[in-house]
């Protein structure tokens, strides 16, 4: 009969030990919550840079009516028609008839030759509107 007492005062036990566990949980995440909400004011480059070391800074992007003057971090890949070229300055039209200005210099690659007006192009630019190459 002791062995049968035994079990049973151990399956009550378990049972309370499992009821107070589900009982504290959700209190305990919420405190954690409340400790983390303290340190969202970090940025995430910031946890990064905490966790893996430094990043490299990039600068940041030119005011308008200025350009990039050297290649850099691609931003995107624009394509149409040249209409114009004065000195280094492409002005391109693309296929829905939208114009930006595109900066060609020394450190453009020239993919597939000198382009002139009417060609057709297509050109990876910096924020700043550099092209990094162009074909």
């Amino acid at each position: 009969m002791t062995t049968k007492r035994q079990h049973s005062m151990l399956t009550i036990a378990t049972a309370t030990l499992a009821t107070l566990a589900f009982a504290v949980a959700p209190v305990s995440a919420k405190e954690k919550a409340g400790k983390h909400s303290n340190h969202a004011t970090t940025t995430s480059a910031a946890a990064a840079a905490s966790l893996l070391g430094s990043i490299p800074e990039q600068p940041a992007a030119p005011k308008p009516g200025q350009h990039d003057s050297k290649p850099g971090v691609a931003w995107k890949t624009v394509g149409g028609t040249v209409k114009e070229i004065h000195g280094e300055t492409y002005t391109v039209e693309d296929f829905d008839g939208s114009q930006m200005k595109v900066h060609v210099g020394q450190g453009t690659r020239h993919l597939r030759g000198n382009k002139k007006v009417g060609d057709t192009i297509r050109a990876e630019i910096t924020h700043g509107g550099f092209a990094n190459s162009i074909q």
